[in-house]
């Protein structure tokens, strides 16, 4: 059973005639009776009864059209939204840094459901390497993750630049180069997992500066960040979006946190928009961008 057949079928029960229906589907009655005879064959029950030359629905043919009817709506709604492929439409999966995801996306999402309500959003959070990796994969449409990213099949788009700081616990003296870290011994960090891009740029900083690592403590969400190194169990590099307005100043953020700066070369740092180069234009990804440089105070996307 296809389409073609449950729309002959469908002309029949309107037309009440095999005849008629022939005359509407611009074919001859003997196609038209032989396709009706191999349905009802399929099925394995007949569609209509013959009463003196009159073709009376049963009750399986009376069950069968109101599921052609569905059918060839939803037949017609499919094609139409194929073929209307400029409109945001379907489902857009889209990654995001931990961070970003509660601090830049919000406001985004908001605005993007407002204006673009036929678009179903699945938002993933996951580390750089793993968002960039699954965007690779095709996993997912779109990814927001931490500049440079370098990678030959990739499309990016700088969707806006954090600013990185430094927290500890509130009863650390102010540092304002690494050597006032470096005084304090060797440093325990907090962060999230491996592959973490701003993980990574703590540990070159470190690094570089000759600054020792006595053990690094990993976890999932910013939040558990926050909450160690409050507690005094290490220091870790967070946007300072995420303290929000009343704890992103220089010195005490609030009771259970003081804020370090950073140089330029450590503390800014791009968030990229990237998606496959070898993916079809895809309306839903083009307008969610458009919403987050609309929100974010970046220029429109290039097409």
């Amino acid at each position: 059973m296809d389409l073609s057949d449950l729309r002959l079928f469908r002309a029949i029960v309107e037309e009440g005639s095999v005849t008629r229906a022939a005359q509407r589907l611009n074919t001859v009655q003997s196609n038209v009776t032989t396709r009706l005879r191999l349905l009802e064959e399929k099925l394995g029950t007949p569609l209509f009864d013959r009463i003196n030359r009159r073709l009376v629905i049963t009750p399986a043919g009376t069950l069968l059209d109101s599921y052609a009817d569905r059918l060839l709506s939803l037949a017609d709604e499919a094609r139409d939204a194929v073929r209307n492929t400029n409109a945001p439409q379907g489902v857009l999966r889209l990654g995001s840094m931990e961070t970003t995801a509660a601090t830049r996306l919000p406001s985004a999402i908001a605005d993007f459901r407002r204006r673009h309500p036929r678009v179903e959003l699945r938002l993933t959070t996951s580390h750089t390497a793993g968002l960039v990796q699954d965007v690779l994969n095709h996993q997912l449409d779109a990814a927001l993750v931490a500049g440079p990213v370098v990678h030959p099949d990739l499309e990016q788009l700088p969707v806006v630049v954090e600013d990185l700081v430094l927290i500890s616990a509130a009863d650390w003296a102010p540092i304002e180069t690494s050597t006032d870290l470096a005084r304090r011994g060797p440093v325990e960090l907090i962060t999230f997992r491996e592959g973490c891009s701003y993980r990574q740029r703590l540990l070159d900083w470190l690094w570089r500066e000759g600054v020792p690592v006595a053990r690094s403590s990993t976890f999932g969400t910013f939040e558990g960040i926050l909450g160690c190194v409050a507690a005094g169990m290490g220091v870790s590099l967070v946007p300072r979006a995420i303290l929000g307005p009343e704890r992103a100043g220089t010195g005490m953020a609030q009771p259970a946190l003081r804020v370090h700066p950073l140089p330029p070369e450590v503390a800014k740092v791009t968030t990229l928009m990237v998606w496959h180069r070898a993916r079809s234009r895809q309306p839903a990804r083009e307008a969610f961008a458009e919403s987050l440089l609309r929100l974010l105070g970046v220029d429109s996307p290039q097409s």
